[in-house]
């Protein structure tokens, strides 16, 4: 057995090797910029500090911030904000939606943090189970709270708003269905088709590195 360890043990280095430079491949992935030339991220704070221009200049176009997430302001939003603007940047804004929180409690919350910037992308409003949050309402009343909470957004940006929803939250809702709104999926690698209708923004990789980022982000795209 012990001729055998060597051998064993150089087959293992062997494959530690190969895992590691598949993973970095698959972190330097990004769809073809030919098919997508519109590529981004998405961020909150907290997993900064980001060097704008030099997410630029690596080539992202644009960056949706989550601004708020319930009825809580995303400390870095502001800054950011302006920052993105004097970078360049493409900006949008996101709000990751609650079932805990009042849907009227939360657009007031969005509306006081997020300017309306006439250059800003579509607001984004994020949907998907939190599970600090046990609240699971019925369909009809969930898709009446979202509809209030998109009309005050929509009313604020000046235009319709992006609808991204996890997989399993529309497996449970279908709210893509029900709210006429474009749809941003999501889907490491593989483009996801699991709406009611084609996306307009896919969340391509959530493990992408890019220089400019301490951090891998939130890589996006936008359709053509």
């Amino acid at each position: 057995m012990k001729r055998w360890l060597p051998v064993i043990a150089a087959g293992a280095i062997g494959l530690g090797c190969l895992g590691l430079a598949g993973w970095r491949l698959a972190e330097s992935w990004a769809p073809s910029r030919e098919r997508y030339p519109f590529q981004g991220m998405d961020v909150r704070g907290g997993e900064g500090p980001f060097e704008w221009r030099q997410l630029k200049a690596a080539g992202a176009a644009f960056v949706y911030h989550v601004a708020t997430e319930g009825i809580a302001r995303d400390p870095a939003f502001e800054s950011d904000w302006e920052a993105l603007a004097e970078a360049g940047l493409g900006r949008g804004a996101i709000h990751v939606y609650s079932l805990c929180a009042p849907a009227r409690a939360q657009a007031e919350a969005f509306l006081a943090l997020v300017p309306r910037s006439p250059d800003a992308l579509p607001p984004a409003l994020a949907l998907d189970f939190d599970p600090a949050c046990p609240r699971r309402p019925e369909r009809a009343a969930l898709i009446a709270e979202l509809r209030q909470m998109l009309g005050a957004i929509e009313a604020h940006a000046g235009h319709a708003a992006l609808l991204r929803v996890s997989p399993a939250f529309e497996r449970a809702y279908q709210v893509s269905a029900a709210l006429p709104c474009p749809v941003w999926e999501t889907g490491n690698l593989l483009a996801p088709d699991y709406a009611a209708r084609p996306w307009r923004m896919w969340q391509a990789s959530d493990f992408h590195r890019i220089e400019g980022a301490p951090a891998p982000v939130h890589w996006d795209v936008i359709a053509p």
